[in-house]
């Protein structure tokens, strides 16, 4: 008995130490063997720059593939969380809802790498938003998104014998910045570049500012990209309508800083820097560009009611094109979507319905064979501007696109009409601007900023009856169309206008009216869709990199261009111009007294003011529109 319980203890003392290693049932390395019937392979690699730093990357390779072409994605978005949304071993379920057209690259055999920028997610280093070019004032450091660029793909066609050493680069927004720095002493694998809807003037027109208008919008976006490397920090607030939250806040800067955001660097810069000094100037792609010799085939790809990025890429067509002696290294591409709807389903924008799924199309028709010719050799017929023509509703080919300004004038006019002579006489139309009631850009409630069943992506195509019978709103219409007018390029305002306070912002909308019925779509009947409008900030009348303040009461000329149209307005339509002085909460509001920064407004800054636009006489009011030729 006392030999079997020794025995027993024994066998407890020897099984004790195997059982505490099972207590933990995980493999100390697991090799995860995936789908054995998978029709690709998932590679993880940390890349090294040349500063010793590592980029988490994430690397796709077709079953079976030799000779295949390399796309690239540099994104600060997750690799993991992009390239993760299926558990499939179909290629084409694990990539679709990703940003960058699945469908394409899956048809294509592409290698496809998907990789964290520097400072981000799983990539080490620091994170600088739109890291400017090294060795500047901006970036005394020796990298930026360029030499990362070229390090990634050095490693990658050293590394992937699976490919031909040919790569391409493709992204949205963000991930449509960096195809843009890599034409920066590019490499010389990368034989072609897909900048789509590319954030490229911060300033200018994209995302943090329109014409030195603050776009709040921007705040939860910068402090959950910027805060942490991994946006696990949120943006959280207890207000639906974004209406209150905004207004409740006084400034964007109070605002701000209730939110912590006085601790991150991006902010801090943006408030030190809202006129378009050296900062926004020296960063800004376009300017970058023009000053790099053209070594990359190009495809700019531009949304036509792009809510986030609308100024960039026809901005880089502008500066790129000169350097084309050949018409055949830069390419455009105008589509009628809202920011990124090109890889997603492109058969209406909002209320609009383009009679055919327009993204679907121009992915299969151009975007394909245009990747395939620079990463495979194929030959492509694809034409050096690929433009959709709202109105018509029908995509043209066409063999260069129109960089000048509009010519014909469309006059501001007594009766609170149109038309393309000016009236004669003397007479203005006004209205009082109250910073305490701002114009709305959309009707309330004012969701928060998103895409899933949210407002957002279509705004910019959004009824403009919402706000046009407001007496702080003027509105002014053409008569019934008998002819069709088209235009083709950038309208210009051309405003003379006078306001009782010290500064002032000024919107102006182009707006094609719906007949005021429309059998086959009731709801469309009277319709006003903007086709064009933007925002300009009073105070840089004179100097985009000084802010002055404005003489009060007296009539002032302002020039700004209008996002790039490319439409018909039909016989039976209208040609409508809106004007007003806010677009809230999407653009902070001018206290219409001038301070030194509009970031740290107080509240008895904010003052109703008196607007008086000229609409007869020489000096009148007007817009110049791009006829088509």
């Amino acid at each position: 008995m006392i030999r079997t319980l020794l025995a027993a203890g024994a066998l407890a003392a020897v099984a004790a130490p195997a059982l505490a290693q099972q207590y933990d049932e995980r493999p100390a390395k697991l090799h995860d063997a995936g789908d054995p019937d998978a029709n690709f392979s998932r590679r993880i690699v940390e890349i090294p720059m040349r500063d010793g730093v590592k980029l988490h990357t994430v690397i796709f390779v077709p079953k079976g593939a030799r000779d295949a072409g390399i796309l690239l994605t540099r994104t600060p978005y997750n690799a993991e969380e992009l390239t993760g949304h299926a558990q499939s071993g179909r290629l084409a379920s694990v990539l679709q809802g990703y940003d960058n057209a699945a469908d394409v690259i899956v048809a294509g055999g592409y290698i496809r790498v998907v990789q964290d920028v520097r400072g981000k997610y799983g990539s080490g280093g620091s994170y600088v938003m739109n890291r400017p070019l090294a060795g500047t004032a901006l970036n005394p450091t020796k990298v930026d998104h360029a030499t990362d660029t070229y390090d990634t793909i050095d490693w990658l066609v050293k590394n992937l014998p699976e490919s031909n050493g040919k790569v391409g680069i493709i992204g949205i927004s963000y991930d449509g910045f960096t195809p843009l720095m890599a034409l920066v002493n590019p490499h010389p694998a990368l034989k072609v570049s897909v900048p789509m809807n590319p954030m490229v003037d911060g300033w200018r027109g994209d995302d943090w500012f329109h014409n030195g208008a603050f776009r709040q919008f921007g705040l939860p976006y910068i402090w959950e990209q910027v805060a942490t490397r991994d946006n696990k920090s949120k943006w959280t607030t207890s207000v639906y309508d974004q209406y209150d939250l905004y207004m409740r806040a006084g400034s964007a800067g109070a605002l701000a800083s209730s939110h912590g955001l006085d601790q991150i660097g991006f902010y801090q810069k943006i408030t030190q820097h809202p006129a378009y000094d050296a900062f926004w100037q020296e960063q800004a792609m376009d300017r970058v560009l023009a000053r790099q010799p053209l070594k990359v085939p190009v495809m700019l790809v531009h949304s036509l009611w792009d809510q986030e990025d609308i100024y960039g890429a026809m901005a880089v067509y502008r500066a790129l094109k000169p350097k084309d002696a050949g018409n055949d290294m830069v390419f455009l591409t105008m589509g009628p979507w809202h920011h990124g709807q090109g890889i997603d389903n492109g058969s209406s924008l909002g209320a609009i319905d383009w009679d055919a799924d327009t993204a679907k199309q121009w992915r299969h028709d151009v975007l394909a064979p245009f990747l395939a010719h620079y990463l495979k050799g194929t030959p492509m017929d694809v034409a050096p501007v690929t433009a959709f023509q709202s109105g018509t509703n029908q995509w043209q080919k066409l063999s260069r696109w129109s960089q000048d300004e509009g010519a014909t004038r469309l006059y501001l006019k007594p009766g609170m009409t149109l038309g393309f002579e000016a009236a004669a006489g003397d007479a203005t139309a006004e209205y009082v601007s109250d910073p305490a009631s701002p114009v709305t850009y959309e009707a309330r409630p004012i969701r928060p900023q998103g895409y899933d069943g949210n407002p957002w992506p279509t705004w910019l195509a959004d009824d403009q009856r919402a706000v046009s019978g407001r007496p702080d709103v003027l509105t002014f219409t053409g008569p019934v169309l008998t002819e069709p007018v088209t235009i083709a390029g950038t309208p210009m305002v051309h405003l003379t206008a006078s306001t009782s306070g010290t500064d002032s912002d000024w919107v102006v909308k182009l707006i094609d009216v719906d007949p005021d019925e429309v059998p086959e779509k009731p709801a469309m009947g009277g319709y006003q869709l903007a086709i064009a409008m933007d925002i300009f900030r009073g105070r840089y009348r004179e100097n985009l990199a000084e802010a002055r303040p404005l003489a009060a009461n007296t009539p002032l000329k302002y020039s700004f261009a209008l996002p790039t149209a490319n439409h018909v307005f039909a016989p039976g339509h209208r040609i409508m111009v809106q004007v007003q002085s806010s677009w809230f909460p999407l653009y902070d509001r001018n206290p219409q007294s001038f301070v030194p920064n509009i970031f740290f407004a107080k509240p008895a800054d904010y003052v109703k003011a008196t607007q008086k636009i000229v609409i007869a006489g020489p000096d009148a009011s007007y817009v110049s529109l791009p006829m088509a030729k």
